[in-house]
């Protein structure tokens, strides 16, 4: 019986060597552009990176101190990163790369090879994308970065959400699957870290964040430069093994791989190694899983994290509306009546008016402290989505509530004419109802409490800008049916009566959602 392979020819006998000693000048070229390019890319250019860096309290971590160290790209050159769809630095970058390997030709023209100096780029280019991925896996192994949707979303209309945020909701609603792209990301970090493992690790990255990027293009996501950093490293990392890789699978021959690797002879220097490789290892798997834990436990960090008033939660019909005492008739026209009511698990209230806003296109994330900060219900909704949140006194059954939506606020007060006003003070709560409502900071699970979030809260309430607020008091014994009385943010006397509808979703609720309400 014959085959198509005969074993016992010699070149199938010979193992094939893909490394030679000395190297073909355009390659040295390519690795000295190479070399400055992935430098520059791994250094951290924003000063905010340091003083977040320096000002981590090491007793008391916070997911988002070791997050934002994970997580940063080039920054060096402002306005730049505006420049063809945010990749304008690294094409400054990549000139400044070629500028200075001709330099460094100059200094060293004799070299025939950089081995040595290749390995080393490549341990920095590993571990920089494995603590990178890490990081952004975390958010999906512990699903916060794509919430599942609030009431207030479930109950929008589909053609008042953007591209964006379609993407990012249908990934909500699949807990599991969003599970499932946070392994593959941390996989792939955890392969990086050991040399061994590389190759199976820089596929897994170049895989995953190839389809991020192109999603994020497909749906006008935002964060297509970031994805597109990642897919780079492992890109380069492949680039390495492509030769061995095309003899194995195509030309289906023996090989053997043959890697430089240094010799850590000295005790001192097998130590240093080890020891810095446990560090990473134990602060960016250990300490970052259990300090992601607690933040998708108790402080979600697109979702707000203090509980809402219970009895109140729900979808509701607004059944009566009246405004200055004049009672408006239902209609889906009027831009005054209130058409749709929602209280959502925490501290949320939103309401449905027939009056455009202006629209916000983010994607609700950053690192906010204040839940009235964390704009995940809002962000990407078109129609007239209202969205509030609100501080209960209990006691006396009053709510306090402040537009999520700053744009908004803004763009009433150009649309008045109204000059800028002084930012406002803190005295609009009574002390009484102060006392009462007690301190956000506090308000969560002591295990999640951390001096992060203790100098966030009190640094974005001194920069709080001016808000359109409201005063409302609600009455209810089941939550069945809620009165509530009080004044709008144009000082207009409200009466409404709402009802609860008890809607029945063609989705399933969600087993998976973050937070404890």
């Amino acid at each position: 019986m014959q085959t198509n392979t005969d074993i016992s020819a010699p070149e199938q006998r010979k193992p094939v060597l893909t490394e030679n000693k000395a190297w073909k000048p355009y390659q040295i070229f390519l690795f000295r552009v190479a070399f400055i390019f992935f430098i520059i890319m791994s250094i951290p250019g924003s000063a905010s990176w340091y003083k977040g860096f320096f000002g981590i309290d090491w007793t008391s971590v916070h997911y988002r101190d070791l997050y934002d160290i994970a997580r940063f790209q080039p920054a060096f050159l402002r306005g730049a990163g505006r420049i063809l769809y945010g990749y304008g630095e690294w094409l400054v970058i990549l000139g400044i790369s070629i500028i200075g390997s001709g330099i460094w030709y100059l200094f060293d023209r004799q070299r025939k090879e950089y081995t040595k100096l290749n390995y080393w780029l490549r341990v920095i280019v590993r571990y920089r994308a494995g603590i990178g991925i890490i990081g952004f896996g975390f958010t999906k192994l512990l699903p916060v970065q794509m919430p599942y949707p609030s009431v207030g979303l479930l109950n929008t209309d589909f053609s008042d959400l953007t591209l964006q945020k379609i993407y990012w909701l249908s990934i909500g609603i699949v807990p599991w699957y969003q599970v499932f792209a946070g392994v593959v990301e941390v996989a792939a970090g955890m392969m990086l870290f050991f040399r061994k493992t590389t190759l199976l690790g820089a596929i897994l990255l170049f895989g995953a964040l190839g389809d991020i990027v192109y999603v994020n293009f497909a749906y006008d996501g935002g964060v297509h430069v970031y994805s597109s950093y990642f897919a780079l490293y492992g890109a380069f990392l492949i680039i390495h093994d492509i030769p061995k890789l095309y003899n194995l699978l195509i030309l289906e021959r023996l090989t053997i791989p043959r890697n430089y690797y240094p010799s850590f002879a000295r005790p001192w220097q097998k130590y240093l190694r080890i020891g810095l490789k446990t560090l990473v290892i134990v602060v960016f798997l250990g300490l970052l899983f259990y300090v992601q834990t607690l933040n998708f436990l108790y402080d979600p960090y697109k979702q707000p994290a203090v509980s809402g008033v219970k009895e109140l939660r729900g979808l509701y019909h607004v059944a009566e509306f009246r405004i200055n005492d004049r009672l408006i008739p239902e209609s889906p026209n009027d831009s005054l009546r209130w058409q749709q009511v929602t209280f959502e698990k925490w501290s949320t209230l939103t309401y449905n008016v027939n009056k455009p806003v202006k629209l916000d296109l983010s994607n609700g994330g950053g690192s906010p402290m204040r839940d009235i900060n964390r704009t995940f219900e809002l962000t990407g909704v078109a129609g007239g989505r209202r969205v509030f949140y609100y501080e209960a006194d209990t006691r006396n059954n009053v709510l306090y509530l402040q537009d999520k939506n700053v744009a908004r606020a803004r763009q009433e007060r150009a649309a008045a004419f109204e000059p800028k006003q002084p930012e406002q003070a803190d005295n609009w709560i009574p002390k009484e109802a102060l006392a009462h409502i007690g301190d956000e900071n506090l308000k969560i699970e002591p295990l999640a409490l951390t001096t992060r979030r203790t100098r966030g809260i009190k640094t974005e309430k001194e920069k709080d800008p001016k808000r359109n607020r409201m005063i409302l008091r609600y009455s209810t014994t089941d939550g069945s049916r809620v009165v509530l009385e009080g004044t709008d943010e144009h000082n207009n006397s409200l009466h409404m009566v709402l009802k609860r509808v008890d809607r029945q979703y063609a989705l399933s609720e969600g087993k998976l959602e973050a937070g404890k309400y």
